[in-house]
């Protein structure tokens, strides 16, 4: 039964979320009871992200949400979800209503778009009930509307999290170490379709190597030390060469080599990436500057320099 005494939904709830930068390492990696677990760790972006507005509509039926642009069809089934559940929780009625989404999260390039449009919508929805939604909520509504979801409903601590399942497997530590990113596109920045990449079959051979780098990176965050963070991201790197392929990254090692970088990422499902340099030491810009260069002559589009947000 609803609760009349409480206030009506209001007029509008609005909500934003974060993107990523891709991941710094992404794999399988086998828990203490031997069962493996796909999971991965971002590199978060606090811009450009995702801004929703949820406006109550009461000329569509209750329950269902119509989303501007049309076309984001999972963030619409998650907004609609999302008005169940909080509807639930707060004895208020069901109602119908719009999503309006802005922001500048690139589509297709593996920086999380979709699950950043969803978390939006969903945390507007939320707002527009006057409550706040967990983050174990929101992951829980964005693997059942996708069966995948990126980490950017929790807070800037680095995490290893299972993406399938929804759930972080490891806070890696506190922070990121200090680093300065060069970013750029491989693939000349072409969408890329992840329902059809392969599946995520590893062999027993990575998983061992991918136990190894989980090692790595929980030293590298906890003693803040960018090297080794530049080791582990290349490697990972390295071994998503055989899930999808980027021809630019022989180009990306040679200029992070010669430049003086410490490794790079790229995205595992997508096609930013990034030459990582330590900010701890002088000239970082200089030498992401020089790289840049490098990379041009290479005819690797370069994107901008940021320094890792939370390092």
């Amino acid at each position: 039964m609803l609760d009349s005494s409480r206030p009506d939904v209001r007029a509008r709830g609005t909500g934003h979320a974060p993107s990523h930068h891709g991941e710094l390492l992404q794999g399988c990696f086998a828990d203490r009871a031997g069962a493996r677990r796909n999971g991965l760790v971002t590199l978060r972006l606090d811009e450009p992200r995702t801004r929703a507005e949820f406006r109550p509509d009461p000329a569509l039926r209750p329950g269902e949400v119509r989303v501007v642009p049309e076309d984001r069809v999972n963030t619409a089934l998650a907004a609609e979800t999302a008005v169940r559940v909080c509807a639930r929780l707060t004895g208020r009625a069901v109602v119908g209503g719009r999503v309006l989404l802005s922001g500048g999260v690139p589509v297709g390039l593996g920086m999380g778009s979709s699950t950043s449009d969803l978390i939006a919508a969903v945390r507007a929805v939320a707002d527009a009930y006057r409550i706040s939604l967990g983050p174990q909520e929101v992951a829980g509504i964005a693997v059942g509307v996708e069966s995948a979801s990126d980490p950017l409903m929790l807070d800037a601590r680095p995490v290893l999290f299972a993406q399938r399942e929804g759930t972080v497997i490891e806070v890696l530590g506190e922070r990121l170490p200090p680093l300065v990113v060069l970013g750029c596109l491989t693939g000349g920045g072409a969408a890329v379709d992840t329902a059809a990449l392969p599946v995520d079959d590893y062999s027993d051979e990575e998983v061992a190597r991918f136990s190894l780098l989980r090692q790595e990176i929980r030293l590298a965050v906890r003693s803040g030390d960018p090297a080794l963070l530049g080791r582990v991201c290349t490697g990972s790197a390295l071994l998503n060469q055989r899930r999808l392929p980027k021809a630019e990254l022989p180009d990306l090692l040679g200029a992070a080599e010669e430049s003086g970088a410490v490794g790079v990422q790229v995205a595992h499902s997508g096609n930013v990436a990034g030459v990582l340099f330590r900010a701890d030491r002088a000239g970082s810009r200089t030498r992401a500057a020089a790289c840049a260069r490098l990379l041009a002559r290479a005819g690797v589009p370069v994107t901008g320099v940021f320094d890792a947000p939370g390092s």
